[in-house]
C-alpha cells in the first residue's frame, strides 16, 4: 500500500507561483511513473504533468512552460512547481503514483489563482 500526501496549495494572484510537494510512503525509486492531475469544479479530473522512474517528462498542453515535475529521490516527494498562475488553474490537485499494476491517489490539495 502507498500513501501519498499532497501540501503546498493555497491562494495565489494571478501571475504568482506556488510549489505542491507529494510525499510518498515508500521509497519514490520503488515507484513507476508519478505525476499530477487537477480537478476544477465540474470538470473531470485531467492531467497535469507526469514523471517516469527514469525521469521522463510529460505536460499538459496548459502546464507547458509554466509548470516543472521534478522527483526527489532522496526525500521520496514528487514537485510540481508552477509559475505564471491564472484563474483557470484553481482546481484541487492530485498526486498520483503507480506500481505494480496498481493506482495511488492523494487526498488532493486546494490551488485556488485569484485576486
Amino acid at each position: 500500500q502507498v500513501q501519498l500526501v499532497e501540501s503546498g496549495g493555497g491562494l495565489v494572484q494571478p501571475g504568482g507561483s506556488l510549489r505542491l510537494s507529494c510525499a510518498a510512503s515508500v521509497s519514490v525509486l520503488s515507484l513507476g511513473a508519478m505525476g499530477w492531475f487537477r480537478q476544477a469544479p465540474g470538470k473531470q479530473r485531467e492531467l497535469v504533468a507526469t514523471i517516469s522512474s527514469g525521469g521522463n517528462t510529460n505536460y499538459a498542453d496548459s502546464a507547458k512552460g509554466r509548470f516543472t515535475i521534478a522527483r526527489d529521490n532522496a526525500k521520496n516527494t514528487v514537485l510540481l512547481q508552477m509559475s505564471s498562475l491564472k484563474p483557470e488553474d484553481t482546481a484541487v490537485y492530485y498526486c498520483y503514483a503507480y506500481q505494480r499494476g496498481t493506482s495511488y491517489w492523494g487526498q488532493g490539495t486546494q490551488v485556488t489563482v485569484s485576486s
